[in-house]
C-alpha cells in the first residue's frame, strides 16, 4: 500500500470551490495494490498484508486502484457520496483501464462540450485555443492547422533535447510497449509512469468538472481521448523535468520515484485546480445547475420543457 502517486503519504491543498464540485478543500489522491476495501460506519477501511488505513474519503479527491485490489459495494457508495473519482489503472499507476462515475451530476457541461466538439468551427477554435496554450508567445493567427501541428512537433523536440542535454539522460525516441516493458530504457519507463500520473488527474479533473473523457477536440477515436488532450497542455511542464532527473538517479524503484516526485511536483503547481480553470476557459459556461439531482429536462424542437411532471 503506499500513498499519493506511490509516495507513502496523502496530499491536500486548497481548490476552487467553484471549479471542483463538492472537492471542497482537500484533493488527496492515494495509489492503493493488492489490497481489500470495505465500508465502515461512514468511512471506508483499507485492508493491506502490511496492515489496515482508515481512508480519509471526506477529503480524498481520486483513489488509484492498482492490481490486486477487491472493493466492496457499500465501499464504492461511500466513496462516490464523498465525491472521490474511482480509477482502476495497471501496476504502478502505469496504465488507465476504467473510471467510476464523475462528481459533477449535471450534464449541462457535457452537452456544451459536445456542442463544441459537432461544430467543425467551434471544434477547430477549441483546437486553437489548446495548441496556443502550450507556448509561451502567441502563434500567428494566419497558421494553419497543419502548420500549428508542425510548431509544436519541433517544440516537444527541443524540449526533450533540452532535458537530455541538462540531465545528462541519453534521449533517442519515445517508445512504449506494455507487453515488452521490461526492455524498455530508464527514461522511457519514467515518462510512461509520469504521463500515466498525469492522465489520472486529467481524468479526474474532467469528470469532477462534469465533461465527457471520450469528445477529445485534438485527439479522436479513443474513449480517453480528452484526457489525452489536457494532459498535453501539461506535459512538457510537468512530466518532463520529474522523468529525466529520476531516470539520470541511479537506485531502484525508478516509477515509485517519478510517482512521488510528480506527487509533490503537481501539488506546489496546484494542478488540479489549473486544470479545472483552463478547462472552463477552453469550453466557457457557467457552472452546473445546483439542483442538478433533480429530474432533467425532456427534449422538446420548440424548447426543453420540465421533467418529472405527468403530461397527461
Amino acid at each position: 500500500m503506499t500513498g499519493a502517486g506511490g509516495g507513502g503519504g496523502i496530499i491536500w491543498h486548497k481548490q476552487n470551490l467553484r471549479e471542483l464540485p463538492k472537492f471542497r478543500d482537500g484533493t488527496g489522491y492515494l495509489y492503493l495494490e493488492h489490497t481489500r476495501l470495505e465500508q465502515d460506519g461512514r468511512g471506508v477501511r483499507a485492508y493491506h498484508p502490511e496492515g489496515m488505513l482508515t481512508l480519509p474519503v471526506a477529503s480524498l479527491g481520486v483513489l488509484l486502484l492498482g492490481p490486486g485490489c477487491s472493493v466492496s459495494h457499500e465501499a464504492v457508495k461511500a466513496l462516490s457520496d464523498t465525491g472521490c473519482s474511482l480509477l482502476w489503472v495497471g501496476e504502478g499507476g502505469v496504465r488507465l483501464y476504467a473510471c467510476g462515475l464523475g462528481e459533477s451530476r449535471s450534464a449541462l457541461r457535457l452537452q456544451r462540450q459536445a456542442r463544441l466538439w459537432a461544430n467543425p468551427e467551434s471544434r477547430l477554435h477549441v483546437v486553437r485555443q489548446m495548441y496556443t496554450m502550450r507556448f509561451p508567445q502567441r502563434l500567428p493567427e494566419d497558421l494553419t492547422l497543419q502548420q500549428i501541428r508542425g510548431h509544436e512537433g519541433a517544440r516537444v523536440r527541443d524540449a526533450y533535447a533540452r532535458y537530455s542535454s541538462a540531465y545528462g539522460v541519453k534521449w533517442e525516441s519515445r517508445q512504449y510497449k506494455q507487453q515488452d516493458w521490461d526492455r524498455a530504457t530508464p527514461i522511457n519507463k519514467a515518462l510512461s509512469a509520469g504521463n500515466a500520473c498525469l492522465y489520472g488527474l486529467a481524468h479526474a479533473a474532467i469528470l469532477a468538472t462534469g465533461y465527457s473523457p471520450g469528445l477529445g477536440f485534438v485527439h479522436t477515436g479513443k474513449m480517453l481521448s480528452f484526457v489525452y488532450d489536457v494532459a498535453d497542455l501539461y506535459k512538457m511542464e510537468v512530466v518532463l523535468p520529474t522523468a529525466f532527473r529520476e531516470a539520470a538517479t541511479p537506485g531502484d524503484d525508478l516509477e515509485r520515484r517519478v510517482r512521488t516526485g510528480l506527487r509533490d511536483h503537481m501539488t506546489n503547481l496546484r494542478l488540479l485546480e489549473r486544470m479545472a480553470t483552463d478547462l472552463q476557459h477552453l469550453l466557457g459556461g457557467d457552472n452546473p445547475d445546483p439542483e442538478a439531482t433533480a429530474p432533467g429536462d425532456l427534449w422538446d424542437p420548440e424548447g426543453d420543457v420540465r421533467g418529472g411532471v405527468n403530461h397527461a
